[in-house]
């Protein structure tokens, strides 16, 4: 059984963001040496998620329209009542809606490997989702199987 874990790192642009990582998942695949199993990608971070679909910037627009008017960044949310939290960190931001918007989406894929590539459909991509940015963020990629 061949295990191999690696990082994806990526600086975030923009304060709502879809960044397609599929090459980056491929890389670390064909570093492995996987033949056959699982791919299992995490964010490490409780303001991002990830989904599977299809990369097209305007839809990127939609997504972004869609969960900021189900999550509105301009919300009474208790969370973003900073003063009344406590052991904070100076620099912590006003995101509740961030934390919402990563719940509904998830923040875990697992696909599919088979003879040494990722298992999508024609129009399928890995995406990280960033709903807090711009920053600094990780996705935790496993890969699990035979070479």
């Amino acid at each position: 059984m061949l295990s191999f874990y690696d990082e994806i790192e990526l600086p975030t642009g923009k304060s709502f963001e879809v960044i397609d990582i599929t090459d980056q998942i491929n890389r670390i695949i064909e570093r492995s040496a996987l033949k056959e199993g699982l791919v299992t990608i995490t964010s490490l971070h409780t303001t991002c998620a990830l989904a599977v679909n299809e990369n097209e910037e305007r839809l990127f627009d939609d997504i972004r329209n869609y969960f900021l008017t189900i999550a509105p960044e301009d919300q009474p949310y208790k969370h973003n009542d900073l003063h009344l939290r406590v052991n904070i960190p100076a620099d912590e931001p006003e995101n509740a809606h961030a934390h919402l918007i990563a719940m509904m989406l998830g923040n875990s894929e697992t696909l599919m490997v088979h003879n040494g590539s990722l298992v999508l459909g024609r129009y399928q991509s890995v995406l990280m989702l960033e709903m807090d940015g711009p920053r600094q963020r990780k996705c935790a990629v496993q890969v699990m199987g035979r070479s």
